[in-house]
């Protein structure tokens, strides 16, 4: 399942009376050029489209109609293991992610810096990967345990991340203050820090929680009934897409109702402050007697999280043979893999470079409408948008159904909010003052764009380039819908392979993702230190 990132933004009107607009940032009010504003356009309303054709297609036969597939017992189950799962999978992710953070963060732990590196390598391993790691190793886990472990694997860095970022750009004097008047580690901890990193905290936990509503992989090899399972096997068993429809646009409510919760608490929150406090690093609380413990817990969440999947991966290669092993068919479905992922990946970032530019560039209402609508996909679950896709092709475009460029507008409307984010972060990072200089010098908007605007921006738009393309290479469902016929890719075959049993035949097809994936993500690591 592709893994969707968050996005930080700076709102303008935050900032205090009398300073400086961020250097990227005109101050000026002039609307954008039609050369940008019209691909932004035309970007904005292929993003919305999934979305309102959703609606407009389980809505076509009557309310009454999508009403009666939406308020049955089967619903209600699916609503209530949905929401169970991704409760406890927050839970877990919170207990892992902030515990992690304050260890590696604020204490004396022996080799923190190491141990921050290793939690966070779940990132890498897609859902399905690791619920079939864990299902080939242990068959009794399928259902519920299976598929709440397999995932609260893979995203409690959504927590840790962020919760380390918090931990360190807090001012640590508090901390000090309440150690000073003799509270140990874990008081301080729960009555000073705890506080301060909820915010952080809370939002990671959101990340985790449309994770989980989202994810198609793991649940369906763990063999555990969600909406995004119910989904896809209501569109398998039926001719009529109606119930289909109905449900994701459930689905859909759901996740934005989760945002909006989100939301609604962090604006109501805060923990004001005079001052930045002290630009300096806190001094680790020492563990004492319980660094063995803090040692033994670290190592246990890397050895369930990293070293068993890895394993249980690597003894299904050494029992592969020549009945499982196909190397030129494997070499062929990775090079269609790449193939995909990069039409994607590009198709990806040209239609968020307009939108990038000027979301980075103008302010307003059509600005802010524009940078809306890109992340209209951020809050629609790939075998969501898949399905949309389905229905508009059929209707409108029969001859793109099941074909390439449909899938590659698939990962167009899922990623478009990741090429946008670094579009727009790359281009607050170049100086406008260039721009003006060429303008003032009689050079045409599309000009600007292409010898100014462009180059200074290129390295940050590569990276999101490269970012989209190691998710679009991991998507599972929604390539599951929209592949054309007798085509595979690594996560398909593997899903496939999985979905029979015959995991010695799956393993070479998870080694090969996660290799591939390992080269952009290292290169984009480069980039970001």
């Amino acid at each position: 399942m592709h893994t969707k990132d968050p996005v930080v933004r700076t709102d303008p009107a935050a900032r205090p009376a009398g300073t400086a607009a961020p250097a990227g940032r005109l101050s000026g009010g002039r609307r954008p050029s039609a050369v940008l504003l019209v691909p932004a356009a035309v970007a904005a309303v292929f993003a919305l489209l999934p979305l309102g054709y959703l609606a407009v297609r389980a809505l076509e036969r009557g309310p009454g109609l999508a009403w009666d597939v939406v308020a049955t017992e089967r619903t209600a189950q699916l609503l209530g293991r949905s929401l169970t799962l991704a409760a406890v999978v927050v839970a877990a992710c919170l207990l892992l992610g902030v515990s992690l953070a304050w260890l590696t963060v604020r204490t004396s732990l022996p080799g923190a810096r190491v141990w921050s590196v290793l939690v966070t390598l779940p990132l890498a391993v897609p859902s399905y990967v690791a619920a079939f790691a864990w299902l080939s190793a242990f068959p009794e886990l399928a259902g519920f345990t299976g598929a709440a472990l397999a995932l609260t694997l893979v995203s409690f860095p959504y927590v840790y991340l962020p919760v380390t970022a918090a931990l360190r750009g807090t001012d640590p004097a508090q901390e000090e203050v309440s150690r000073s008047l003799g509270l140990g580690p874990l008081r301080t901890f729960l009555r000073v820090t705890l506080p301060q990193i909820r915010p952080a905290a809370a939002g990671g936990a959101v990340l985790v929680a449309l994770y989980v509503l989202s994810d198609f992989g793991a649940v369906s090899l763990m063999r555990y009934d969600t909406f995004t399972r119910g989904i896809y096997t209501s569109y398998r068993a039926s001719f009529d897409r109606t119930p289909a429809a109905a449900l994701s646009v459930v689905l859909v409510v759901m996740t934005v109702a989760l945002v909006a919760l989100e939301a609604r608490t962090r604006g109501r929150a805060g923990h004001a402050r005079t001052g930045s406090g002290t630009a300096r690093r806190a001094a680790p609380a020492p563990l004492g007697r319980w660094r063995m413990p803090a040692l033994a817990w670290c190592a246990a969440v890397t050895a369930v999280a990293v070293v068993t999947p890895l394993a249980t991966l690597g003894y299904w290669l050494a029992v592969g043979n020549s009945a499982t092993w196909d190397p030129a068919g494997l070499l062929d479905i990775a090079a269609t893999t790449l193939g995909i992922a990069a039409a994607g990946a590009a198709l990806t970032t040209l239609l968020a470079l307009p939108i990038g530019v000027i979301a980075a560039r103008h302010r307003g209402r059509t600005a802010h409408l524009l940078e809306q609508s890109a992340y209209a996909g951020h809050a629609l679950p790939g075998i969501t948008v898949a399905l949309s896709l389905v229905f508009f092709a059929v209707r409108y475009a029969e001859p793109l159904y099941q074909e390439l460029p449909l899938l590659v507008c698939a990962y167009a409307v899922l990623f478009l909010p990741v090429a946008v984010a670094a579009t727009r972060a790359a281009v607050l990072q170049a100086p406008p003052v260039l721009e003006d200089v060429a303008r003032s010098l009689g050079r045409s908007p599309l000009r600007v764009l292409r010898e100014i605007t462009v180059p200074l921006a290129a390295p940050g738009v590569a990276a999101g380039a490269a970012l989209t393309f190691v998710v679009c290479m991991k998507e599972l469902p929604a390539t599951l819908l929209l592949r054309p016929t007798g085509m595979d890719t690594l996560a398909t075959r593997l899903w496939t392979e999985t979905g029979t049993g015959s995991f010695a035949a799956a393993a070479p097809y998870a080694a090969t993702l996660i290799l591939l994936a390992a080269v952009p993500s290292y290169l984009l690591g480069r980039h970001r230190t």
